[in-house]
């Protein structure tokens, strides 16, 4: 006979509401659900670990008497002036909680390699001017104007912006699923990107569902978190205006800065010159978005804030256009998703004997010891 289950009704509404999905949605899928509800009918244990399945939830919250609160585990930085924070997702949950358990793996991978503590993590505050930091931000990345005019594009650039801050010890991940679930989709509208902060194994996390055009200012804002010390989940928009959080707003300022030095771009930029045309010409100068060069047209007094948001949708909407998704190869993608440093550091320590392949498999989102040894030759190990 199958086991029955008793479930409150509270618990099936707050799973539901948590995945985004409606209960007369879920009923398609689970046509006794509505006697569910009702109590009528209990589910079997079989029943409700499909529905747990499909809302991604894990079982025993829906034993409970009453829905549980699961706050972030970092700050939430994400609500724009004015707005509420909208209900934390599954998907984003549980993407923090995988970085959380990576970070701490890599940061006792770095005790037991006896590697320093990396020194410019928490090495800013609010209080300091925007320009000294982003200079030595520029500095210890490596990621002048004049190393990026080496770049073929934004695209490369934020690709070797990545690469830089791993080289100086940042596990740099950017991907739009959770872990290697192409089923679970990340949302850019709940979240952008988000920083963990510690001193040897800081973490920035960069939403890939998002466009291009956005994710390299996404990955300069979660880098000036670790400067300032300062963990937090970030919705970073350049057209909204952070008068409400301190940090948010020190955060942005730092990332136009690094990206498009405003002195540098005062003397670049053409008033005269019509406006699509010029974006492009500086985009490609600058090797960022034409959405940062834009941004940087209002910082520097030549666009009122209406005229800038409007310019801002319109470019916007064509950068929307001209991005196309894109899956990729498994072994070029999963270690970007994964951070390479991180990635390498597992592989190599669990060929060494020293982490369990069932742990590492875990960790890297990889089911088969052919595919795991598929990324360690990706990584150039042997």
């Amino acid at each position: 006979m199958a086991v029955r289950v008793h479930v409150e009704p509270a618990l099936l509404e707050w799973a539901s509401r948590r995945s985004g999905r409606s209960l007369d949605e879920l009923g398609e899928q689970f046509p006794h659900l509505d006697t569910w509800y009702r109590g009528d009918v209990q589910p079997t244990l079989k029943q409700l670990e499909a529905f747990a399945r499909a809302t991604s939830t894990a079982v025993g919250f829906l034993l409970l008497p009453e829905p549980p609160e699961l706050p972030l585990p970092i700050p939430d930085f994400r609500a724009a002036p004015g707005r509420r924070f909208a209900p934390v997702s599954p998907d984003l949950l549980d993407t923090i909680y995988l970085c959380e358990e990576r970070q701490e793996w890599y940061r006792n991978y770095s005790l037991v390699m006896e590697a320093e503590s990396l020194d410019f993590v928490a090495s800013a505050n609010v209080d300091e001017d925007v320009v000294d930091v982003a200079d030595r931000m520029r500095t210890a990345l490596s990621f002048d104007l004049d190393t990026r005019r080496g770049f073929s594009s934004w695209s490369e650039a934020f690709g070797e912006l990545s690469q830089r801050a791993e080289q100086v010890g940042v596990l740099v991940m950017v991907s739009g699923i959770v872990g290697s679930n192409t089923h679970r989709v990340l949302d850019p509208n709940e979240f952008r990107g988000f920083a963990l902060v510690d001193d040897r194994a800081p973490v920035v996390f960069v939403n890939g569902a998002d466009t291009k055009a956005a994710q390299i200012f996404t990955l300069a804002h979660e880098l000036a978190h670790v400067w300032t010390g300062q963990p937090a989940v970030s919705n970073p928009q350049l057209d909204v205006r952070r008068d409400d959080q301190a940090v948010e707003r020190f955060c942005n300022a730092v990332a136009a800065e690094l990206l498009v030095p405003i002195d540098d771009f005062r003397s670049a930029f053409d008033p005269q010159a019509p406006l699509g045309p010029e974006l492009n010409r500086l985009a490609r100068v600058y090797r960022v978005s034409t959405l940062v060069v834009l941004r940087r047209v209002f910082d520097a007094d030549h666009l009122t804030w209406a005229s800038y948001q409007a310019a801002y949708a319109a470019e916007l909407a064509q950068t929307q256009r001209a991005t196309g998704a894109s899956g990729g190869n498994f072994y070029n993608t999963q270690p970007v998703r994964t951070s390479k440093r991180f990635a390498h550091a597992v592989i190599a320590d669990t060929l060494e004997g020293r982490t369990l392949y069932r742990d590492a498999f875990r960790l890297l989102g990889v089911r088969k010891y052919s595919t795991f040894r598929g990324l360690g030759e990706r990584l150039g190990l042997p």
